[in-house]
């Protein structure tokens, strides 16, 4: 009798282990999904057969529901004017998954080499100030480009990240070759580097120093020893070296000073009116490497009334529309530079808006 309760207690603590060995598994599981950038299931080589490799031209770029055929344009421009392989990491959510798959595969684009990814909204818990006066700004796509790293699958050396309201002119290998300063994790576009368009951002009041993204109200600001009237960059563009922002630990200093405006409202309530940009002027200060301008002219969708010179932008190697005024959408300036690149949405849902 005495025997058979021993090996009852032996089972029972047996059961009781077991019980904590699942709970922790399923706890850390957990864990790991609500931590993670990306969910599974959301990737999709596109031409049959092939797989990325590390000899393909990476090119990230995000592709929301409601901007599908922007993000579209852009991929369209990359692959007709580059003269290498490219293959494309298209970052979304997941309803909107099946729809950039069908926009694909439905038009010309069915060619190119692509994976889509589901991003993980979940990652931005806790980091995100929902405080902005452009709340698109908001978007957890606009994110993506922190977590890099964890997006690109093989082994690549460095990555080019692109907005979806870029359009392409030139040969992307050109920019993703750039060659990096030693101990540089990226190259971005100084916001003081194009002097054609000095005039134009000086005439409708644009964010081209760190006054505008940064508020010096605040102590920890002004700790950080950045003179206000330095120039800003604008990270809608840039060649990321993968090697070096792990390194570095980027992803996690970018992540600290989402933090920190949550907590002490650093620079959302700042006039550029963003949360994204500011986290990456800071962790980049004066640590990373300048795009050719050429490469980076943007500021076409900041007014609806002030153009460059056509000449100027035929010589341009890519044009931004970064700002309220897009080319899918009216009033805007330049659509044929953009429309140029457009593919119509197979089934029609996304249209663009014209006068």
């Amino acid at each position: 009798m005495a025997l058979l309760r021993k090996i009852n207690r032996g089972l029972l603590i047996l059961l009781i282990l077991v019980a904590f060995a699942l709970l922790y598994k399923k706890t850390k599981l957990q864990t790991l999904a609500k931590h993670s950038a990306l969910k599974k299931d959301g990737g999709k080589t596109g031409v049959e057969d092939e797989k990325e490799t590390d000899t393909d031209i990476p090119v990230v770029i995000c592709a929301s529901e409601e901007r599908i055929g922007a993000a579209m344009a852009t991929i369209n421009s990359v692959y007709s004017n580059s003269r290498y392989r490219v293959f494309f990491y298209i970052v979304t959510l997941r309803d909107a998954i099946k729809k950039i798959r069908e926009y694909i595969e439905k038009t010309k684009l069915r060619k190119i080499k692509y994976k889509i990814l589901e991003f993980n909204p979940m990652v931005l818990k806790g980091k995100v100030n929902p405080d902005s006066s452009r709340p698109e700004l908001l978007h957890p796509l606009n994110f993506v480009r922190f977590y890099l790293p964890l997006l690109v699958t093989e082994n690549h050396k460095r990555v080019v990240y692109l907005d979806d309201d870029v359009i392409v002119q030139g040969d992307i290998q050109e920019l993703y070759n750039i060659k990096l300063k030693v101990g540089h994790a990226a190259a971005f576009a100084s916001d003081c580097d194009l002097p054609p368009t000095h005039e134009m951002v000086r005439s409708v009041g644009m964010q081209t120093t760190y006054m505008g993204f940064l508020d010096y109200r605040k102590e920890e600001v002004r700790e950080l020893g950045i003179n206000p009237s330095d120039c800003s960059f604008n990270p809608g563009v840039f060649v990321a070296d993968l090697g070096e922002w792990k390194k570095q630990k980027i992803t996690k200093k970018l992540e600290k000073w989402m933090a920190k405006d949550v907590r002490e409202n650093l620079y959302s309530s700042a006039v550029a009116g963003g949360v994204a940009t500011p986290p990456m002027l800071i962790v980049f200060y004066d640590k990373y490497t300048t795009i050719d301008p050429l490469w980076h002219v943007r500021h076409l969708g900041w007014s609806p009334d002030t153009r460059y010179p056509r000449s100027f932008l035929k010589d341009a190697r890519l044009l931004h529309w970064n700002g309220r005024f897009k080319p899918w959408d009216y009033p805007c300036v330049h659509l044929d530079f953009w429309e140029k690149w457009f593919i119509p949405d197979p089934t029609g849902k996304f249209t663009l808006v014209r006068p």
